[in-house]
């Protein structure tokens, strides 16, 4: 969530503009700035992680 909201901060972009970008409204993006993590799933992070470029690499390790 974090590494999303960085990423977002470097386009030096507005959250109605990211809001396009993710397809969602300024509020949620709104909320992922404010790091509301009880909001997001870890499904929309990952479809978020996409649409900016940052596609997400899950890698399980044997405990």
């Amino acid at each position: 969530m974090a590494q999303l909201e960085q990423t977002i901060k470097a386009r030096k972009t507005t959250q109605v503009a990211a809001s396009k970008v993710l397809g969602v409204s300024q509020g949620r993006v709104s909320d992922l700035a404010r790091g509301k993590v009880e909001k997001f799933s870890l499904d929309m992070l990952v479809t978020f992680a996409a649409r900016l470029g940052k596609p997400a690499k899950i890698v399980l390790f044997k405990a």
